[in-house]
C-alpha cells in the first residue's frame, strides 16, 4: 500500500481521510502541483514552489511552503523511489475544511495539504518515434488559467473528446487561437523557429514549457512567445506539447490532417534529447 501524505503525518493511502466539508471537495477550492524527479533527484522543485505560492497567494490561501521540499524527499523513500529512473510527487492543498459559502470563510482555516508518489515512464524510443495525435476543441476552461486550480472538469471534458475522436491529446482552441493542450503547453516550428503562446492568463505557465525554451535558446533554436492562430498552427512543420509526464511529445497528425511531413520532426528531437540529457545532469 503506498504512503502518501495528509496533513503533516505520513500513512498509508487507505486510511488517508478528508472531511466531506473540505472545500476543495466541495467548491474545487485549491490549488496543485506535480513535480518530476530523476533517479531520485527532484526535478525544478523550486520553480514548482513558486509556482505554488504564486496560485496560493492568488487564491488568498494562507500556508507557507518552505517545509515541502523534505516532504517531497520522504514520500519518495517511503514509496521506495528514491533511486527510481523515473517518478512523480503529486501535492494539492485546499482552503480546508469550513461551512460551505460562496465566499471565503469568515474565521482562521487550517488548509487541507495532501501529497503522494508514485513511478511514471515515458514512452519507449520506438513508441515516442511514431509520434502522436492531437484533436482540435473548444477552450471552454475559466479566465485565469495560469492558476493551476484543482478545478479540471473543462480539461477533463476536453481530453475525452479527444480521446472519443481516436486521437491522443486534445489541442484547446479560443476565439481561433491554439492556446495549449488540455494538460501541456503546445509549440509549433515554424522555418526552424519555435514558438509557443506567451505566458498570459490564458495558459498554464508549465515549467517544462519554460525549460524547453531554455534549451532552444542555448541551442540557438529561434524563440517566438506569440500567440498561433490555429490555421496557421495547421501549416506548421512540427508540433508538440510539453509537460512534466509528457516531456517532449511531438504530434504528426492533428485532426484528420498530417502536420508537416507527416513524421516526428528535427527540432522536437534536439530538444526531446536534450530534456533527457537535463534530467540526468
Amino acid at each position: 500500500m503506498a504512503t502518501v501524505f495528509l496533513n503533516g503525518n505520513y500513512l498509508p493511502a487507505d486510511e488517508a481521510k478528508v472531511s466531506v466539508n473540505d472545500r476543495g471537495f466541495l467548491l474545487a477550492d485549491g490549488v496543485y502541483e506535480v513535480t518530476p524527479a530523476y533517479r531520485g533527484r527532484l526535478f525544478r522543485l523550486e520553480r514548482h514552489l513558486a509556482r505554488l505560492r504564486r496560485g496560493l497567494a492568488a487564491l488568498r490561501i494562507e500556508r507557507a511552503v518552505d517545509d515541502l521540499p523534505a516532504m517531497h524527499e520522504r514520500l519518495l523513500a517511503e514509496n521506495g523511489l528514491a533511486d527510481a529512473e523515473m517518478a512523480i510527487v503529486y501535492l494539492q492543498i485546499t482552503r480546508g475544511v469550513a461551512p460551505r459559502t460562496h465566499q471565503f470563510p469568515a474565521g482562521p482555516v487550517e488548509p487541507t495539504v495532501y501529497a503522494f508518489a508514485k513511478a511514471f515512464q515515458r514512452p519507449d524510443d520506438e513508441r515516442w518515434g511514431r509520434g502522436f495525435s492531437a484533436r482540435t476543441v473548444p477552450d471552454q476552461r475559466w479566465g485565469r488559467v495560469d492558476i493551476k486550480s484543482i478545478a479540471l472538469l473543462p480539461n477533463v471534458l476536453a481530453q475525452q473528446a479527444a480521446v472519443e475522436a481516436g486521437a491522443d491529446v486534445a489541442l484547446l482552441v479560443r476565439d481561433g487561437i491554439a492556446i495549449e493542450g488540455a494538460h501541456a503547453n503546445v509549440f509549433g516550428v515554424f522555418d526552424g523557429v519555435v514558438c509557443t503562446h506567451p505566458a498570459s492568463h490564458q495558459i498554464l505557465h508549465g515549467i517544462s514549457r519554460e525549460y524547453v525554451l531554455e534549451l532552444a535558446r542555448e541551442a540557438g533554436i529561434g524563440v517566438e512567445e506569440r500567440p498561433i492562430p490555429l490555421d496557421e498552427m495547421r501549416r506548421a512543420d512540427e508540433i508538440f506539447f510539453t509537460g512534466t509526464t509528457t516531456e517532449v511529445y511531438p504530434i504528426v497528425r492533428l485532426d484528420e490532417a498530417p502536420v508537416g511531413k507527416g513524421v516526428v520532426g528535427p527540432v522536437a528531437r534536439r530538444l526531446r534529447e536534450a530534456f533527457i540529457a537535463g534530467t540526468l545532469a
